[in-house]
């Protein structure tokens, strides 16, 4: 049924979002606890730059990031392996939290982020800095998530996405 190609840690990650998901909306407070917003520095919630990657604000958000994950993850992890998968996706995604949150510190404290999109825009970034003939494509993308939205109303941390292209691109500065 499963063959070992399909146990990549991409694929893995995107079974423990599904799983995390099924968590915080089973659990009372499950998005407030799992988000990253102003509990972290008031409450000690040290988790939430980590679980807020896997919080996710319904199924559409949920099946549309696992897509795109899927996606940017698989090749990454393909043609650099799982360490550079690691590194890019979790460690990208934590900064991408913090950095997120300081945003979320000082400008908008009412906020409570969920999902993975600013950790799958750091995939993005880091794609786009070493394939220059996708590059434009990918900024073009990530500005459609990041701006559309807003502009029918719906509330989306657009500096998450931004910030995570631009860690991206930098960790294949780093990497090069």
């Amino acid at each position: 049924m499963f063959k070992s190609k399909d146990f990549t840690l991409t694929n893995i990650t995107i079974g423990i979002a599904v799983i995390m998901y099924l968590v915080q909306t089973n659990i009372a407070y499950g998005s407030l606890y799992l988000g990253l917003n102003m509990y972290f520095t008031e409450a000690g919630f040290f988790w939430q730059p980590l679980s807020s990657m896997f919080a996710h604000g319904g199924l559409g958000h949920l099946g549309m990031n696992m897509f795109v994950l899927y996606q940017f993850g698989n090749p990454i992890e393909r043609y650099r392996g799982k360490k550079e998968f690691f590194i890019v996706y979790f460690i990208g995604g934590l900064l991408t939290s913090l950095l997120s949150f300081a945003y979320i510190y000082f400008l908008d404290s009412q906020v409570n982020l969920v999902g993975a999109s600013g950790a799958i825009c750091v995939l993005m970034g880091y794609i786009a800095y070493f394939d220059k003939f996708q590059r434009k494509g990918i900024i073009t993308w990530v500005l459609i998530i990041s701006v559309a939205p807003l502009l029918i109303g719906l509330p989306i941390a657009w500096y998450a996405h931004f910030i995570g292209l631009a860690i991206g691109f930098l960790i294949g500065v780093i990497k090069k």
